[in-house]
């Protein structure tokens, strides 16, 4: 049974930062891409950010590319999504997945096998 589990949401305000991080159990984590995805009220949910197993290989949303940075550490089971000069338009639940089957199409939630429960980021402006 694969655990998903996100922490670090909380409120900020907007130019602030904050760092997500997730933690993957239950499956060889080194095998797994991760993908980070947010939701907003009345909106779908949308790619964020993704890392391959190779930690050299990741994509970003054109809304967020310069301004958050995924990483992971293999060693500890986690990945993180550092946030930067947050704006009032990153509020959201932000959803942390896993794919085990090398999809190659990582912006799409369909590629995700494993989703944790979510965490909530409010900026306030």
């Amino acid at each position: 049974q694969v655990q998903v589990v996100e922490s670090g949401g909380g409120l900020v305000q907007a130019g602030g930062s904050l760092r997500l991080s997730c933690a993957a159990s239950g499956r060889t984590f080194s095998n797994a891409a991760m993908g980070w995805f947010r939701q907003a009220p009345g909106k779908e949910r949308e790619f964020v950010a993704a890392i391959r197993m190779s930690s050299s290989i990741t994509y970003y949303a054109d809304s967020v590319k310069g301004r958050f940075t995924i990483s992971r550490d293999n060693a500890k089971n986690t990945v993180y999504l550092q946030m930067n000069s947050l704006k009032s338009e990153d509020t959201a639940v932000y959803y942390c997945a896993a794919d085990f089957t090398r999809t190659i199409n990582l912006w799409s939630p369909r590629a995700y096998d494993y989703w944790g429960q979510g965490t909530q980021v409010t900026v306030s402006s």
